[in-house]
Order: C-alpha cells, then sequence, then structure tokens
C-alpha cells in the first residue's frame, strides 16, 4: 500500500496532473530535463534507504521489535524470522545498490540507440514512472533473497571499479561546471559591472587554491608522519606537481587563444578537487600510522584506549569526514548532470550530450486554446542526450554510493568484520591522475589537433 502510495506521488509530481495516473504516467509527454531528474530522485531515493539502513544503532532497535528479527525480541506463538544481519549494516547497502545498479543496467541496454522521441522505447524512458517505480522495489525485495556466499566480495570488487570510472566522471562534470561558471561571470562583466565581477573571479580562484594548499600542508603535516608512509608522500608530493603543471597550461598564451574561457578559475576548482580525492584515497590506508582519524586529529588528550574483548571484531567507522563530503560532491553532480547539458564541445562528446540542452532549453511548452501551457515534445529531431549513457552513468553512480556508505571497506575472508585496503588507496589515486590527464587534454586537444572542430 505505501509503495503504491508513493508511486502515485511520483507520477503525479511527474506528470503535473492527476488523470495521468491512470493512463501510464503520460507517456506521451516528452521532456528529457525531467526524466533525468526523475532517475536521478531514483537514485536518490535508494542511497537515502542506504544511508537509513546503515545508521549506528539501526539493527539494535530492530531488535527490540518484538516478533521480527531473528536473535531478538520474541512473542510466543511467534517465529522471528527476518535476518537483521542483512537487512541493515553493510549488507544493506550492497544489496540495495545491486537493485539499483541492476535497474540502471537495464534501462541502459533497453535505451541503446535510440535517436530521437519517434523510437517507441523513448515513451518507456520518457513516461510510466509508477511502472518503473514498482520494478525498482521488486529488484530491491529480490536482492535481499541473495544469500552471503561469495555475493558481498565479487560485488565490492564491482563497486571499485564503477566507482574508479564515476569518479572520472564526477571530474567531468566539474570541469564543465567551472567552464559554464567562467564563461557567465566574464559574460556579466562584460555587459555589466566588469571590476565587481572579475572581483568575485578573482575571490573565488584564490580562495580554491588557498584551500588546496592548506589541505597540502594539513596532510604533509598529519598523513606523513610514520617511517613507512612514503606512498603518501608520493602522492601528496606528484599531485601537488600535477596542479601546478594544469594550473600553468590553462593561462598559456596559446591556450588562452584556442580557449578563452580557460582559465585559473577552472584549474583551481580541478586542484581543489583533487586534492579531496587523495585525502579519501588517504583515508583507506589499512596503517593506522599513516591514516590518523578525524577524532585522533582533534581529540589530543592523553586518555588511554580501552582493552578490546579477544573475540571482538574491529570496530567499523561507516560514518567520516571525508565520506560526507563525497556524499555532498555526488549529490552536486548528480543534479548538475540532471538539469544542464554541457556548452563545452569536448565535455559534450565524453558525455554524450548535445550543446545548450540546459533546463531552460529542455523544457518548451505550447499554449493551448484553453490558455493553459501543456508539455511539448522537445525530441522529435534528435535526443538531446544519450539514455543508455546516461543511465550507465547511473549505474557508476550507484557502485559509488555503495563504496563511499561502507568507506570502500572490504569484506573479510569470513565476512564477520571489514576492513581497509591498499588497493581501494590506489584506486582512488590513479583516477585523480586520469582525471588530471583528461583536465590537461580538453586544454591542449585544440593545440594537439588543430584540423578537428573543438568549438
Amino acid at each position: 500500500m505505501a509503495a503504491s502510495i508513493t508511486g502515485l506521488i511520483i507520477a503525479s509530481c511527474l506528470c503535473g496532473s492527476a488523470p495521468c495516473l491512470l493512463s501510464a504516467c503520460c507517456p506521451s509527454t516528452y521532456n528529457s530535463t525531467v526524466s533525468r531528474l526523475a532517475f536521478s530522485f531514483f537514485l536518490l531515493l535508494g542511497t537515502l534507504v542506504s544511508v537509513i539502513m546503515i545508521l549506528p544503532g539501526m539493527e539494535t532497535k530492530l531488535k527490540q521489535i518484538p516478533g521480527f528479527c531473528v536473535g531478538g525480541s520474541s512473542i510466543p506463538g511467534i517465529e522471528n524470522k527476518v535476518n537483521c544481519d542483512i537487512i541493515v549494516g553493510y549488507k544493506s547497502v550492497y544489496r540495495m545498490c545491486f537493485a539499483m545498479a541492476c535497474f540502471f543496467f537495464l534501462f541502459s541496454i533497453i535505451m541503446i540507440r535510440v535517436r530521437s522521441s519517434k523510437d517507441p522505447r523513448a515513451a518507456i524512458q520518457n513516461g510510466f514512472w509508477f511502472f518503473k517505480f514498482l520494478v525498482l522495489v521488486g529488484i530491491t525485495v529480490g536482492a535481499f533473497f541473495i544469500p552471503d556466499g561469495t555475493f558481498n566480495t565479487v560485488w565490492y570488487y564491482f563497486g571499485v571499479v564503477g566507482s574508479f570510472v564515476f569518479i572520472i566522471i564526477q571530474l567531468i562534470l566539474l570541469v564543465d561546471f567551472a567552464h559554464s561558471w567562467n564563461q557567465s561571470w566574464l559574460e556579466k562583466a562584460e555587459n555589466g559591472s566588469p571590476k565587481c565581477w572579475y572581483a568575485a573571479l578573482l575571490f573565488f580562484t584564490i580562495l580554491q587554491y588557498a584551500l588546496a594548499f592548506a589541505a597540502v600542508v594539513l596532510f604533509y603535516l598529519f598523513y606523513t608522519q610514520g617511517d613507512d608512509c612514503t606512498e603518501h608522500k608520493v602522492f601528496i608530493s606528484l599531485n601537488l606537481i600535477f596542479c601546478i603543471i594544469v594550473s600553468i597550461v590553462s593561462v598559456l598564451p596559446k591556450v588562452q587563444e584556442a580557449q578563452p574561457s580557460s582559465g585559473l578559475l577552472q584549474a583551481s576548482l580541478i586542484s581543489l578537487y583533487t586534492m579531496y580525492v587523495t585525502w579519501s584515497a588517504m583515508t583507506n590506508n589499512p596503517n593506522r600510522k599513516c591514516n590518523p582519524s578525524l577524532l585522533s586529529l582533534v581529540n589530543t588528550s592523553p586518555t588511554p584506549a580501552p582493552e578490546p574483548a579477544p573475540t571482538q571484531a574491529p570496530n567499523v567507522q561507516w560514518w567520516d569526514a571525508q565520506g560526507i563530503v563525497g556524499l555532498v560532491i555526488f549529490f552536486f553532480c548528480t543534479l548538475y548532470a540532471s538539469i544542464r547539458s554541457s556548452n563545452n564541445a569536448q565535455v559534450n562528446r565524453l558525455m554524450q550530450t548535445e550543446e545548450g540542452q540546459g533546463l531552460a532549453a529542455g523544457y518548451e511548452s505550447a499554449t493551448g486554446e484553453d490558455g493553459v501551457h501543456h508539455a511539448v515534445d522537445n525530441e522529435e529531431d534528435g535526443v538531446t542526450y544519450s539514455y543508455s549513457f546516461f543511465h550507465f552513468s547511473l549505474l557508476l553512480a550507484s557502485l559509488y554510493i555503495m563504496m563511499t556508505l561502507t568507506n570502500w571497506y572490504m569484506p573479510d575472508s569470513d565476512y564477520q568484520a571489514m576492513q581497509s585496503s591498499m588497493p581501494a588507496v590506489w584506486v582512488k589515486i590513479s583516477s585523480s591522475w586520469l582525471g588530471l590527464a583528461l583536465y590537461l587534454w580538453t586544454l591542449v586537444a585544440p593545440l594537439v589537433l588543430p584540423n578537428r572542430d573543438f568549438s
């Protein structure tokens, strides 16, 4: 019942009228931006469920419900059948994100080579929201019946690979955002008060570089103290050098001539994001001498730690600062990708979108004889984005959410505990290097391939 009510609410919000609830949610109404927002809402809804299920103490609260959890409070005559070890904790996150990944993978396959809204499959992309919600709920319910076995370990490696690719996509979106930001403020400076807008650009550029430099200093102070922290010193030094290189390249005269919109604002934002990825990587180092927790950095009182019980599993810290920052960046990038396409030709090629099809361009309406605005088909001649690639991006986002919420911890051999691992460190660091290389390519591509159109 609750699922039906929720589905009807979603359908009503997305279609904009109650009669559509009984007509498969207006399959004749096409709007690229609304469709992307709706699928992103499904992703954020699954993320919210995962966050709730991994909250500390959730399993204890569920076991207090009489007749619910195996091993919890019981009611005479009623057998407790629910395994709360699976529906809460990292196992629930794995299964919830597995369900979302399967959902988006299904649509990614269905939407391959959809060229315009005249394709019958476009109606599935842009309508039938209630039934899509039911499909997602069904896959989610089925995912919680998957036995442990090797599922957790295998799905962990899927998450590592998918998260690596999604980190690159996040950086591409940040590059596009920085380009649009810089271009917008430069246009306002030309048409309005130049001193004000140039001062604002300079302020945010300096601020982002200052934060990136402060991060480097803190990294050297707190993450390189142990004798065996050589990897961290190399990571910090290399990424600092790479950020300096891309910053210099972004203001070279030839690069400025080929791309007038490039500049230090974009480079400063990319440098700040690179430092975040570096920090995120170092927090996954299993060597605690090289990876102090945020609480240990703040609390400097010499209170001795209590002796752990011999049979107690290692304490898993699900929530930490870098994980929360990662969720914020994920939310921003998902929203940005949903409401706007890029004006940057190179980003358009990478993200499979059309130029200038943003929030305003993606919404078209016509006024009927009754004076009411009706949504019209704005993709008859061609889709404004690749349906298949968009769903593939959400699939990768599901895997990234899974790894972020579980702090990239790896299940141990008996599935009783979670632990940090060096592969997660190398995945994040290598993704930062590849991301910087992609940004550098967007700067020098017009110079390396002068015969190609990068405008």
